[in-house]
């Protein structure tokens, strides 16, 4: 249906007219009101997934200071280097670096220590072929020290005391609704990743140990005879001081 000039005052062609008019309005109060806003991303209420602990590859360093008339370790320094040793066997993921200096009025006891870590290198059973040696050149005036370093894999939270919000009353939603301050739980996921003896346990399980083999057997026995698998203790009222309860 179509309306002219002269037919602008018929029934049917101003509804349309006015149905056309509102929806034109309606369209335009609603460009108005459409605002495009940013949605703020709060943290994970879960302190593991806000501190997650992570795996990489960190250094172990002993450090053994030389001094100018002394050949040779101390008896200390021969047990730092026996520790360290044991633990590049069970935890190293590389050679182990022997930073040696080089010039100096300690270059002859650097020499001589540096014989005796071999020889503790080699009572352990380090092959030579994994130590690298690293001439190191040292200042006149700066105290020397023989440096042991081995790459190993390590487990690491943190950092921890980042305040991004403040804690007390504040304009932020956040802080209506209660929810955990992001420090939270981040010095114990420190810790436990610190108290890691083998940061892998994260990812994996050890592998298990074969069954001890005569306790599994007299368990069997036992069982084979229809006998308690409990254990029994022939003196076990040995000591008493009273018959009470009996």
């Amino acid at each position: 249906m179509t309306c002219s000039r002269f037919a602008i005052a018929r029934p049917r062609c101003l509804a349309a007219a006015a149905r056309a008019l509102m929806a034109g309005g309606l369209a335009v109060i609603l460009a108005g009101c459409y605002s495009q806003r940013e949605v703020k991303r709060y943290p994970p209420d879960d302190y593991r997934e806000r501190h997650p602990i992570a795996l990489k590859e960190g250094d172990r360093t002993v450090e053994l200071f030389l001094g100018r008339n002394r050949g040779g370790l101390t008896p200390s320094q021969r047990a730092d280097v026996l520790a360290f040793a044991q633990s590049w066997k069970r935890e190293a993921t590389g050679g182990i670096v022997v930073a040696v200096p080089k010039g100096g009025v300690t270059e002859l006891s650097a020499q001589d220590s540096l014989r005796e870590i071999h020889s503790i290198f080699t009572a352990v059973g380090i092959p030579r072929q994994g130590v690298f040696l690293q001439p190191v050149q040292t200042r006149a005036t700066a105290l020397a020290s023989i440096r042991l370093n081995y790459s190993r894999i390590v487990a690491e939270a943190g950092p921890c005391g980042v305040w991004p919000s403040d804690l007390g009353p504040a304009a932020d939603p956040a802080y209506n609704e209660n929810r955990s301050h992001w420090n939270l739980g981040c010095a114990s996921q420190r810790n436990l990743a610190a108290m890691l003896d083998n940061p892998a346990d994260l990812v994996q399980p050890r592998g298990e140990t074969p069954p001890y083999m005569p306790r599994r057997s007299v368990a069997i026995d036992k069982y084979r005879k229809g006998d308690s698998p409990a254990g029994t203790y022939d003196k076990y009222d040995q000591g008493k001081i009273s018959d009470l309860g009996k």
